[in-house]
């Protein structure tokens, strides 16, 4: 079946870690162990599914990101679909299988997500629910914009997403964040979402990062003036409400 973005690649597995304390907490859905970023009001009228790339909401700069947008009013809730599996460790193993724990997760992860989600609309009655997914978390985004799980949503250099899937995707507003190298979201497979979800009339943004490779907005480097610039035109631009 061809996929619209591609399976993981070098790019996914490279990071530099960011500096910060998260301030997040963990709570449990549905079995599924998940880290939560509450806004300052502490009110969850406005609910982000945050789906993590392949580093899991156990990494610092996934945690740092998910403060940021509880901070912007967002109750932001990243379940550990990896389910304690932390590649920042497990990747350091010479004997690490890449291919093999990537499969593992590919294949466990909807389950988990299917249990997690009911469990988390039923503590939260949130009727303005989003959702946005990096790299691995793409094919989430897509499931939970076709089900009608979320209103709106954002893809940010993503992966894993089949094209038959991406198809059946015809309601709510869809963003997208990407990078002009990009292997698993190259501009022939960029080019051809574009022309589906014109096709499906749905409303649709995409924004595209010059100097930058898959995975800058979540492990880009801040040193980086160009690097930097990117990742903050990115968050401008995914938390505007308008």
């Amino acid at each position: 079946m061809a996929y619209l973005a591609n399976p993981s690649g070098d790019h996914c597995f490279q990071a530099v870690k960011h500096e910060g304390t998260p301030v997040g907490v963990w709570e449990e859905f549905g079995g599924v162990e998940s880290y939560v970023g509450y806004p300052p009001d502490k009110k969850s009228d406005k609910l982000l599914l945050f789906y993590c790339d392949v580093f899991g909401p156990r990494y610092l700069n996934n945690q740092l990101l998910i403060d940021f947008f509880a901070e912007q009013g967002y109750l932001t809730v990243a379940p550990d679909y990896f389910q304690g599996d932390e590649l920042e460790h497990l990747g350091k193993d010479p004997e690490f299988d890449r291919k093999k724990w990537i499969d593992t997760h590919v294949a466990n992860s909807p389950g988990l997500v299917e249990e997690w989600l009911p469990a988390l609309k039923a503590k939260y009655d949130t009727k303005k629910v989003a959702t946005i997914g990096y790299c691995f978390g793409g094919p989430h985004v897509v499931k939970a914009l076709t089900q009608g799980d979320a209103i709106a949503g954002a893809l940010v250099h993503p992966a894993f997403i089949k094209e038959p899937d991406f198809e059946g995707m015809k309601q709510g507003a869809i963003f997208f964040s990407c990078a002009e190298t990009d292997n698993t979201f190259p501009a022939d497979l960029r080019h051809k979402a574009e022309a589906i979800v014109q096709a499906n009339k749905l409303n649709y943004h995409f924004q595209l990062f010059s100097g930058v490779v898959h995975g800058f907005a979540i492990r880009g480097d801040p040193k980086d003036e160009n690097q930097r610039m990117s990742f903050s035109t990115y968050l401008a631009h995914v938390t505007d409400d308008s």
